[in-house]
């Protein structure tokens, strides 16, 4: 969606300077062969723009599904590149209980808690089993003094139960049981050291991200202010349309990767939220660690980009 966004400029800052040169061809400042190499340029923009339609379809058809919608419900319901918004600030430490609520951890405390409760039944299964039973009845010699109180009299038997000879099969099940405690706790850990993993990669990339979004906005202006004055050049000719040309792919190329990191800096900040099994804010119950500095938070850069100004009239 956003490179559509950045294809759909690019494609009229491209025509916009086709008409420049058509208009320096027709009182002969330029060649018939620069307005040729202008026309192939934005023939060749405006080729990239439907695969990138066809992809904003089937990503908005996603997202409608995600939430339950049908793919008709987005007929008046576009994405745009405005609609975004990244958090004011982005958090680049933070407490490590958090990575208790990804699915995947929880799933693996459970499966050790089950395998642990499997030990205690395997080791009960060989152990005896007793029966305890109370019964009532009466020492009454004639049937005149059979409900007398004196007559009732209670007994209480205990029945015991060993578990027969099953060639160490009792053992061997317990022997079993604790070897799957130990192979979950295993597996256990290694979920934990990879949800760890993956947090301390998302957040060592929203750092990098952060940066490369800054050096890109700063490569846009440099570059657009070239192609400004470049083309101020260009109607005056002072320069040739090669000149002017290379300004406009330094502009072009420098505008796709300020897309490139935007698109990267979205996707990491939702890595984040898949990394941590949700957000972070709503976790009142994690109190920070004393001991420990506080959670650095590192700032989204503006997703402002600059454009050339002055155009030609």
């Amino acid at each position: 969606m956003i490179s559509r966004v950045a294809t759909r400029e690019i494609i009229k800052a491209e025509t916009e300077q086709l008409q420049v040169v058509r208009n320096q061809f027709e009182v002969g400042g330029a060649a018939r062969a620069d307005v040729l190499t202008q026309e192939s340029e934005v023939a060749t923009e405006q080729a990239t723009l439907p695969p990138l339609q066809r992809q904003l379809e089937q990503q908005t058809h996603v997202l409608l599904a995600l939430i339950g919608r049908f793919p008709n419900d987005a007929r008046n319901d576009r994405l745009t590149l405005a609609s975004f918004r990244l958090p004011t600030g982005l958090p680049v430490s933070l407490p490590s209980q958090l990575v208790e609520q990804r699915p995947d951890v929880r799933a693996a405390q459970a499966q050790v808690h089950q395998a642990s409760a499997q030990i205690g039944v395997a080791i009960a299964a060989r152990l005896p089993q007793f029966t305890l039973s109370a019964e009532t009845g009466s020492i009454a010699l004639t049937t005149a003094a059979l409900f007398s109180p004196g007559a009732a009299v209670w007994s209480i038997a205990a029945n015991g139960t060993q578990p027969i000879f099953h060639g160490f099969t009792l053992l061997h099940q317990q022997r079993a049981a604790e070897a799957a405690f130990e192979m979950t706790q295993a597996q256990y850990k290694n979920t934990v050291l990879i949800a760890f993993q993956n947090v301390a990669d998302v957040l060592r990339a929203l750092q990098l991200d952060a940066a490369t979004l800054k050096a890109q906005q700063g490569a846009v202006r440099a570059a657009s202010d070239t192609f400004d004055l470049t083309r101020s050049q260009y109607r005056l000719g002072a320069v040739t349309y090669l000149i002017l040309l290379n300004a406009q792919r330094g502009y072009l190329q420098a505008r796709l990767a300020l897309v490139q990191a935007q698109a990267a800096r979205y996707a990491d900040t939702a890595a984040l939220f898949q990394a941590l099994g949700g957000g972070w804010w709503n976790r009142i119950d994690v109190a920070p660690n004393p001991h420990s500095p506080e959670p650095q938070l590192v700032q989204a850069a503006s997703d402002r980009v600059p454009v050339p100004t002055g155009e030609p009239k």
